[in-house]
């Protein structure tokens, strides 16, 4: 077999320019002789450049490709994300009861040979009334006050509490794009045609527009959800799973601060409403709100209603007048992600609404593994076999992760809700876990952590957000440490009292942040 010395990546974007980044830095593209990988990206399709959201795993890809947290930061008009709080969720507005719950990134804690405390947390040893993200971790009282999860003294990527970032996705690619090309990729700048393929059913060539026929060894398809190589060309069968999660429509808007010192929000809104739910992300020097919802439940006008009377209730008047941008989602996955010297990444590969910001993440796992698991031989069959199973298993679990934001709530106000919690709604793995989870909470064992997007503490966070009963009492012997856990919860609420004088402000953290760039690249500019 011939090994593999060119890949061509079609389409840009955070997919296309992520995955050339991070293929260029693992596979040493810069200093080979043997390997080259171009970009083409036509100048006729703009990116959809909305989602705004990440996961803690974009820290490591960071790292991983060589961009510096301060930079990002600055050129991103990026924030730290902290997790996500959800409002009206468990019951409609207005409902008694607490009206919202937090989902933060940092883990449970635990000290070594402590006990484990969500058991102690259902047994009631935080009180009745504690909230279990609240009374496990520091981090939802310092998102709550619009405090950051690290100090500027501390390293890149590194931090007391465990974070993500919002940022603006066309931003974010253009620093993609300008970082990949400074390790060594090619871009090429043109409108694919048509695709030709070889007998053996491979993509032989893309032609442009401009009649240039272009080759590579390894073609990875980032054209979105076009999906133009993996889907139109070859054919990949594409699963929706528009039954189980039923949003397929976003309008969103950008909306400026009323002033340039306004608290940012560490942490994602992600509000419920009667056919959907809306985002209000905290950038720099904006919001990013949008309405994300089942055109088979409401239609596009009283969607877009629903979108303004949120502006104006939260953001002012003069926002409710806003035009927002409308988005038609294509809700599933690819049943084969690679087919013979073909793979996707990205929305061509599949799109899970943006509920808790799993289409990055997607992105990162597809490229960890084709970088890792590189066919350098060019024997692609054995290792396009291992990639489609492991994507196939992620997506079908965060199938499951998101559904259960809907299925266990205990909302009945409008036919969405009511649809949501119909058992032929909800995949069956996803009951049997609940099922089990009736009698005891999740545990590591219950996941597979290679397969997994989100950790089991996300389960528990949302599970028991959303008000989930595991009745433990039957079994209440199993669990003799009351007090130590008791004592516990109490010295996580002292300490985030401590972590809010030792931790700045939001806002604060990224001025201090953007002004360290500012410096960089003025000494870079003397050193010149």
């Amino acid at each position: 077999m011939k090994p593999i010395s060119s890949i061509l990546i079609v389409g840009g974007g955070t997919a296309g320019w992520l995955t050339a980044a991070f293929l260029a830095k693992s596979l040493g593209v810069a200093s080979s002789k043997t390997l080259s990988i171009s970009v083409v990206e036509s100048p006729e399709i703009g990116i959809i450049g909305v989602g705004e959201g990440s996961f803690p795993s974009i820290r490591g890809t960071l790292a991983a490709i060589g961009i510096d947290e301060a930079r990002f930061v600055k050129e991103c008009n990026a924030s730290f994300k902290q997790g996500i709080k959800f409002v009206d969720w468990v019951r409609p507005k207005g409902s008694a009861g607490i009206d919202h719950y937090f989902h933060p990134f940092s883990q449970p804690s635990q000290r070594q040979g402590g006990p484990e405390l969500l058991p102690y947390w259902l047994l009631g040893a935080a009180g009745n009334h504690t909230p279990f993200a609240q009374a496990a971790t520091m981090q939802k009282r310092i998102a709550d006050a619009s405090h950051a999860p690290k100090r500027n003294e501390d390293g890149d990527f590194l931090g007391p509490m465990n974070y993500a970032y919002h940022f603006d996705a066309s931003l974010f690619a253009k620093l993609l794009e300008t970082h990949a090309k400074s390790l060594g990729v090619q871009h090429i700048s043109a409108t694919i045609e048509q695709v030709q393929l070889a007998e053996d059913g491979a993509i032989a060539a893309v032609i442009t527009h401009t009649t240039e026929r272009l080759t590579a060894d390894l073609y990875v398809d980032c054209s979105g959800f076009r999906a133009r190589l993996i889907g139109q060309a070859l054919g990949s069968a594409f699963t929706a799973v528009d039954e189980v999660l039923f949003v397929d429509r976003a309008l969103a808007v950008q909306v400026p601060y009323p002033a340039s010192d306004t608290p940012i929000s560490s942490y994602t809104i992600a509000t419920a409403q009667e056919a959907g739910w809306i985002w209000d992300i905290g950038l720099q020097q904006r919001r990013g709100v949008g309405h994300v919802y089942s055109s088979r439940h409401t239609d596009d006008v009283r969607a877009e209603q629903v979108l303004r009377d949120y502006l104006r209730d939260h953001l002012g008047p003069d926002n409710a007048q806003l035009t927002p941008r409308m988005l038609k989602l294509k809700v599933g996955y690819r049943e084969v992600h690679w087919i013979k010297n073909c793979v996707a990444i990205g929305l061509s590969g599949g799109f899970l609404e943006p509920l808790e910001a799993s289409g990055i993440g997607l992105i990162e796992t597809a490229v960890y593994l084709l970088s890792y698991l590189f066919p350098h031989d060019g024997n692609t069959a054995p290792v396009a076999k291992l990639f489609n199973s492991m994507m196939k298993d992620r997506y079908e679990r965060i199938v499951d992760f998101v559904k259960m934001h809907y299925c266990i709530s205990q909302r009945k106000d409008s036919q969405f809700w009511l649809d949501n919690t119909e058992s032929r709604s909800i995949p069956e793995s996803l009951q049997e876990k609940l099922a089990m989870w009736r009698c005891r909470p999740p545990h590591r064992l219950d996941f597979i952590t290679d397969l997994e997007m989100y950790p089991p503490s996300s389960w528990q966070y949302v599970l028991y957000g959303m008000e989930f009963k595991t009745a433990l009492h039957a079994n209440a012997l199993a669990y003799p440490r009351m007090e130590e856990a008791r004592q516990e919860f109490q010295m996580i609420e002292q300490m985030a009292r401590r972590a809010l004088d030792n931790l700045p402000t939001h806002r604060a953290l990224i001025a201090q942040f953007c002004a360290r760039y500012q410096q960089q690249l003025l000494g870079k500019q003397a050193e010149a």
